[in-house]
């Protein structure tokens, strides 16, 4: 059993870095456990190998402190909800057990991201259904599980947050976790210069990074956060949790 508190999932090896990476590091902060699932390779994308891309998500997974990060190989640009696809999904949640999930929203730009939400949310009704029967790394039969909730981070495209997530103290750990993935985004000295220019590829890619991060924090009062919608209904057992928080 590798269970985890938290388990993040993206289409792309770069996307949950860049959505939700300052809270995976701020959990792991916190001493909770949190693994990472890209659903592809990236091998459509415009710059990077498969290979190169793969040590830059390790690399990634690294600085966030995450304990394990998974890719499903499922096809770049055609990310299809096939019932082969769910079940490799149901695997991975039988085997780690997260209780929270953080995954894409459904209206996206990226048909992948949209997919990838769907296919998260077929996997997480399917991973309790116990007739359907899968087997984890040791070909064990594994037990029926399902997380208890889900959150969709943001990404191109803005919804109206249910929560936002105060990021201030580790934004620039979050920063390095995406430099990692140099051959996507604009690191100087280090991203190729030959391969075709891509919005995150450009000098500006950081500011519009930041100016976002700035923006979510502005409507809570902080210097950074990050923007999440609840697909579960959320509560608190009083509203003396906010009364403890400082002014």
């Amino acid at each position: 059993m590798e269970a985890v508190d938290v388990l993040a999932v993206g289409a792309h090896p770069d996307d949950v870095e860049m959505s939700c990476g300052g809270t995976l590091i701020k959990l792991v902060r916190e001493g909770w456990r949190v693994a990472i699932v890209d659903c592809t390779r990236g091998e459509f994308g415009s710059r990077g190998t498969v290979e190169g891309r793969a040590r830059e998500a390790a690399e990634a997974a690294a600085i966030i402190g995450a304990v394990a990060r998974e890719n499903l190989a499922l096809p770049d640009g055609s990310i299809t909800v096939t019932p082969e696809a769910v079940e490799a999904l149901v695997r991975l949640f039988r085997h780690y057990r997260p209780r929270i999930v953080l995954f894409p929203p459904p209206f996206e730009r990226h048909p992948d991201h949209e997919q990838v939400h769907q296919l998260v949310r077929r996997a997480f009704f399917h991973s309790g259904l116990a007739k359907l029967q899968t087997r984890g790394p040791d070909g064990q039969l594994q037990q029926p599980y399902r997380p208890r909730l889900l959150f969709c981070y943001m990404q191109a495209y803005e919804f109206q947050p249910s929560f936002y997530v105060d990021i201030s103290d580790v934004y620039e750990q979050k920063v390095r976790a995406v430099q990692a993935h140099a051959s996507q985004v604009y690191v100087p000295g280090v991203s190729p210069e030959n391969e075709p220019e891509t919005v995150l590829s450009r000098p500006e890619f950081w500011e519009l990074l930041e100016l976002r991060a700035r923006y979510f924090g502005s409507r809570i009062g902080v210097r950074y956060a990050e923007a999440f919608l609840a697909l579960t209904p959320l509560g608190v057992p009083t509203l003396g949790v906010w009364l403890q928080q400082r002014d």
